[in-house]
């Protein structure tokens, strides 16, 4: 039940599944018959204001750690998309997370972060997870 990121350019490797654009904004110049995903989705990409604070549009860029926390916060509203995209892999199916042609640090870059999202809600629940209480573990920066 593999769970790929790639960039929405790179070579589609034989089974890559399910293919899942999580940008925030469609690539620009890619014609229709000419993209390489099956969905797209962006409300799994950062917010609009979050991808221009990460990349210094609007002022100095903020931190990768400020980043991946207000990423994982705006992420909390985004429960049904992320619960389907792990049942597809609980059902046997690769995903594919793909991204912006831009983004060539994968380990600084939402789409791994989502799949660590996906792969949480494949683990066993805990007994504190059963009694509602949140637990995160923490995330390598």
């Amino acid at each position: 039940m593999p769970i790929l990121t790639r960039r929405y350019n790179d070579p589609a490797p034989r089974e890559s599944g399910f293919r899942v654009l999580v940008c925030r904004f469609r690539p620009r110049g890619v014609r229709r018959e000419d993209e390489s995903w099956d969905v797209f989705w962006p409300n799994l990409g950062p917010s609009v204001d979050l991808h221009a604070a990460y990349y210094g549009k609007r002022g100095p860029p903020i931190s990768w750690e400020t980043y991946r926390v207000e990423y994982l916060r705006q992420m909390e509203s985004q429960t049904w998309w992320i619960r389907a995209l792990a049942d597809r892999v609980r059902a046997g199916e690769t995903i594919s997370l793909l991204c912006s042609s831009a983004c060539v640090d994968e380990s600084r870059c939402h789409r791994s972060l989502l799949g660590g999202l996906i792969e949480e809600r494949l683990a066993p629940a805990t007994p504190a997870a059963a009694s509602g209480k949140v637990i995160r573990r923490p995330r390598k920066a």
